[in-house]
C-alpha cells in the first residue's frame, strides 16, 4: 500500500508515535510511506516552532525503531495537499484534528479525476487529565510528552 501522512511534529509525543505507527502498519513492510512535515507558510504563524531539521530528526528516530518498515520518503510540505494531488496514494492516515484536511484532499482529488484516498483516522491520544496530548499543551507546561500532568 502507498500511504501518506502530514503533520507539524513540533514536540514529538505519544500521539505522533500512534500516527506514525498506524501509517507504517497500513503501508506494510513492502509498501511506501510518505511523511510530510509542515513547513513554510503552513506553519509560519505557529508559536515556539522548532526547526524543520529537529522535527524531521524526531520522526526519523522514531521510525528507525519500527521493524519491517515500508520504503520511506520524508519531505517538507508547504500546504495541506503536499504531493497528494500529483502522486498516487491508497491511504491517508489522520488524527481527529486533521480529518477535515483529508476530506478536502479527497474533494480535490475527485475534481481532478484521481481515485479517492481511504481515510484511516486514529483516535485522540489522551493525557492523564482526559484531554488530548498536543504539542501546545507540552510547550505550555501542562503535560509531558507521555501525557502525564505537570501542573495542578
Amino acid at each position: 500500500m502507498r500511504v501518506c501522512i502530514g503533520g507539524t511534529f513540533n514536540v514529538f509525543h505519544k500521539g505522533h508515535r500512534l500516527l506514525l505507527y498506524t501509517a507504517v502498519d497500513q503501508a506494510g513492510p513492502h509498501g511506501f510511506l510518505f511523511v510530510g512535515i509542515a513547513s513554510g507558510d503552513l506553519v509560519r504563524s505557529k508559536p515556539h516552532l522548532r526547526s524543520f531539521d529537529l522535527r524531521r530528526r524526531d520522526v526519523e528516530r522514531y521510525l528507525s525503531t519500527i521493524e519491517k518498515r515500508p520504503n520511506l520518503e520524508i519531505k517538507p510540505i508547504t500546504d495541506m495537499f503536499g504531493p497528494t494531488l500529483e502522486k498516487d496514494f491508497d491511504i491517508i492516515v489522520v488524527s481527529p484534528e486533521t480529518r477535515a484536511a483529508a476530506d478536502i484532499i479527497n474533494s480535490k482529488r475527485k475534481e481532478l479525476g484521481l481515485s479517492l484516498l481511504s481515510v484511516v483516522e486514529i483516535p485522540f491520544v489522551m493525557a492523564d487529565d482526559g484531554k488530548p496530548v498536543q504539542s501546545s499543551r507540552i510547550i505550555n507546561g501542562e503535560i509531558d510528552i507521555e501525557g502525564k500532568r505537570l501542573t495542578t
